[in-house]
């Protein structure tokens, strides 16, 4: 075997890189969405044993809606590139193309086998820039074959070494290939077909025997006039050995998808549900439809799903000529092919007419390809521009129609992005995911009534009941969200929130591990108000996912509708401990800790905090808590910095404002605020205790009877019952004198709220100061237009003396309280593909 050398190598990899640059430019698209974007195996948090757990998108494979399709060591190096560069599309497209490069220097290896140098080199670069293989570099999920591949043809290069110059067995080759395989295997599970090639390689081409050959030598064995020759056995020992590796990895692969096969429906594969003859016509159609994009890549598709190839139903069909045909011409196609092309252009440019078109055809047919493969890079630049690309070449498959109506919806384009799905329900009526997302998107138009009769159809398609049938087997779990979506529609009226529960509890007796809809209707229980029964479906869910944060966090906002604080605070725990990051558990079980008010909590309360506004760093109500925590610490300088932040993330926070000014006012900074009560009532005129606290400030700070006069008149216009305001009226009216007003006002109060003694104490103040007034033979009355200030000195020690014996109010005689806030815990819906 020849060896590859420098020059070849950057040959191929500059042809690579040319073809294939613009591929960095892309987005992430199509099964790119749900293998990394929405891949938790992706992050570093999630622990590294999950990828040997679960399947390519990140979903358990213990769970029926999961693809069984494994492959954690692809899934390794997309957690090393987030782990570079997170979720930067161009890193993962670039190790693409360098593993693409690196397939091609291992194809010519291959080659090399078989090959002379030129023609092997010339076979290398058809396959460098052939086109049909834009899909499996420039789609990022296509690293799943790259990655096979170049294990494959390393488990293929390492066997051909397994025979020794003496024609004796090297073993350590063959272990090497067993473990290479494995490897592919684990990259992508086509990968074990290797050994097929090993075993086809040993037989006719490293023993070179012939089928004649092996027919002669097995006859003569049978009628024991012979035994079997030494490299017979050979070959044999060293078959068996590559077979019962394989045997092992089958049943380990077995093993992992827990002997369960993936659902799929019609609309995935419509050939593999049909009856004889039409499943059998169409599969072998297939191959010649495989045949020539081979030879003529010119009409690429990235799905060819649904109703893209149509059904082979009888053998009347014309399509069947081309089965006939290709199978006919079996050896000639293959020639066809990079390998024995190249070999056919050897023999056609040692021609001496045809040498130099024969250079000429191949020079056209590298730059062709090449160029259509740079091209078709474009076409996977966003989702919109790779499922539009492929409706012009096929327009019969539902599911484009549906991925474009995907792409604009993303762009919050729902009226074209209608038009789309409604083209995909008339191209396949009976799809039921396309209805379904007519449903949605009328939703999102707020066409209610469109979108329930939409969601209606949907159902009316799924499978019928039969008893004893297992649903699981029959209905693609996605589909089953139609009674998640409709009951989720039809709940916004109170008046439906039975048959919304219906809805949830058909899908549950369809599919009893069905977790998404024992989620839907805890929400929906707890709405009903009925947090025993919402209890017992997310127990349920739990049972089906204990791994699942968001389940342990909806737990626990069940405990708090039921009045249990101390539990919930435990599922709260539970929800962090498998995602130290769930903001949301972060923040209320923070607050549940600060709600407690026992000060032990409060270390761990504020950590938790502080973490949560480090993922969300634009809450103000992060800050707002951490102030309101320093507060009750006493930290009087550390909560004046966090209201401050809080307010400048949200101008006019509310709570902020006024906590901030009651600081301000508890440590005897009072003037400070008011311009803090200035800024309050400036948003919020209506705010009760910034009223109450600015009228305290002006009255016994500022002496500005007039402006405290203002706000607890503010406050009565408001809410005439307003026990506080009323009082702190009529303090005021003491303040400028007007005693019988005052005394009038109090007597109105005291009927307000005949329970309060200090009430009745300021009364007395008001008659015992009247009654020494009217002894002294003065007038009640105060002076026209006078005020406090504007009064005898000599009356006032005589307040002053009653203050100090404990006689004395002031209108912050009944305190204003610390006005927490407490927030609305919100339910979140849990994780699930």
């Amino acid at each position: 075997m020849a060896v590859v050398s420098w020059k070849e190598i950057c040959l191929l990899t500059g042809l690579v890189v040319g073809c294939y640059w613009n591929s960095l430019f892309c987005g992430f698209v199509f099964d790119d969405v749900s293998a990394i974007l929405d891949n938790k195996d992706l992050r570093p948090t999630t622990p590294l044993q999950n990828l040997f757990l679960n399947d390519f998108w990140g979903t358990p494979m213990s769970e029926e809606r999961s693809h069984k399709s494994y492959r954690p060591l692809t899934v390794l190096t997309f957690r090393l590139n987030y782990l570079f560069s997170e979720l930067s599309s161009s890193s993962y497209h670039l190790l693409n193309v360098v593993l693409h490069a690196v397939v091609c220097v291992l194809f010519l290896h291959f080659c090399r086998l078989l090959l002379d140098r030129r023609t092997s080199l010339i076979a290398a670069l058809l396959f460098a820039v052939h086109p049909i293989h834009t899909e499996a570099v420039t789609g990022v999920v296509g690293r799943a074959e790259l990655l096979s591949s170049i294990f494959l043809l390393a488990a293929f290069l390492a066997y051909t070494k397994s025979k020794g110059t003496d024609h004796s067995i090297v073993w350590t080759p063959i272990i090497s290939t067993v473990f290479l395989v494995a490897v592919a295997t684990l990259c992508k599970e086509q990968g074990i077909t290797v050994i097929g090639i090993c075993c086809i390689y040993e037989v006719f081409v490293a023993q070179g025997f012939t089928l004649p050959m092996l027919t002669y030598t097995l006859l003569q064995v049978l009628r024991g006039k012979d035994g079997f020759p030494y490299a017979v056995l050979q070959t044999l020992l060293k078959l068996i050995v590559l077979i019962i590796s394989t045997l092992l990895l089958v049943i380990v692969r077995v093993q992992v998808i827990q002997s369960q096969l993936p659902v799929f429906t019609r609309f995935d594969n419509p050939a593999a549900i049909s009856s004889t003859p039409t499943r059998q016509l169409t599969f072998n159609y297939l191959l010649p439809v495989n045949a020539w994009l081979l030879l003529n890549p010119s009409e690429l598709c990235c799905d060819w799903t649904m109703g893209t190839i149509p059904l082979v139903e009888t053998l009347l069909d014309p399509r069947n000529l081309a089965t006939v045909v290709f199978y006919g011409m079996l050896i000639q196609i293959f020639s066809l092919f990079l390998l024995s092309f190249s070999h056919g252009f050897k023999l056609l440019s040692q021609r001496g007419g045809l040498k130099k078109m024969s250079w000429l055809l191949m020079g056209f047919l590298l730059t062709t390809h090449a160029v259509k493969t740079f091209n078709r890079n474009w076409d996977w630049e966003s989702e919109y521009t790779l499922f539009t690309s492929a409706l012009k070449v096929n327009r019969n498959n539902a599911k484009l129609w549906n991925n474009v109506g995907h792409a604009l919806e993303n762009q919050n384009s729902y009226e074209r992005a209608l038009r789309y799905f409604l083209q995909a329900t008339r191209v396949q009526s009976d799809d039921i995911g396309a209805h379904m997302n007519v449903g949605r998107t009328y939703k999102n138009l707020n066409r209610s009534r469109e979108a329930e009769e939409a969601y209606i159809i949907a159902k009316s398609l799924m499978p019928q009941i039969i008893p004893g049938k297992k649903y699981a087997t029959r209905v693609a779990p996605n589909h089953l969200n139609v009674y998640i979506n409709l009951a989720n529609l039809i709940r916004a009226n109170d008046s439906r929130l039975e048959e919304a529960d219906q809805l949830y509890r058909q899908a549950i007796s369809m599919r009893p591990d069905f977790k998404q809809a024992y989620i839907s209707r805890g929400e929906l229980l707890l709405k009903m108000n009925k947090p025993s029964e919402a209890k017992d479906a997310y127990l349920r869910a739990l049972e089906l996912d204990h791994t699942n944060a968001d389940l342990w966090y909806n737990l626990a906002i069940v405990n708090i509708e039921m009045k249990d604080p101390s539990e919930a605070l435990r599922n709260f725990n539970r929800a962090l401990d498998l995602n130290p990051q769930h903001k949301l558990a972060l923040f209320n079980s923070a607050l549940l800790m600060q709600e407690s008010g026992e000060a032990k909590f409060r270390p761990e309360a504020n950590r938790r905090f502080l973490t949560y506004v480090k993922e969300e760093p634009d809450d103000a109500n992060g800050y707002f808590n951490l102030g309101m925590l320093a507060m009750d610490a006493n930290e009087n300088e550390e909560a004046e910095r966090w209201m401050r932040e809080a307010i400048r993330l949200q101008p006019g926070f509310r709570s902020a404002l006024f906590n901030l000014a009651l600081l301000f006012s508890q440590s005897r900074r009072e003037l400070d605020a008011l311009p803090v009560l200035e800024e309050l009532l400036r948003y919020h005129p209506e705010h009760v205790k910034g009223l109450i606290l600015k009228g305290d400030i002006l009255m016994n700070h500022r002496k500005d009877t007039r402006g405290a006069k203002a706000c607890f008149e503010r406050i009565l216009n408001m809410d005439p019952s307003n026990v506080q305001a009323k009082h702190n009226l009529c303090v005021v009216y003491f303040e400028e004198r007007e005693l019988q007003r005052a005394e009038h006002c109090l007597v109105e109060t005291l009927a307000m709220a005949p329970q309060e003694e200090y009430i009745r104490r300021h009364l007395a103040i008001v008659r015992n100061k009247m009654a020494a007034i009217s002894a002294a033979g003065q007038p009640i009355a105060p002076t026209e237009g006078g005020s406090a200030s504007d009064k005898q000195q000599e009356q006032q020690p005589q307040v002053k003396q009653e203050e100090e014996e404990g006689q004395g109010f002031s209108s912050n005689a009944n305190q204003t309280h610390l006005n927490k806030l407490i927030n609305v815990f919100r339910i979140t819906k849990a994780a699930g593909r």
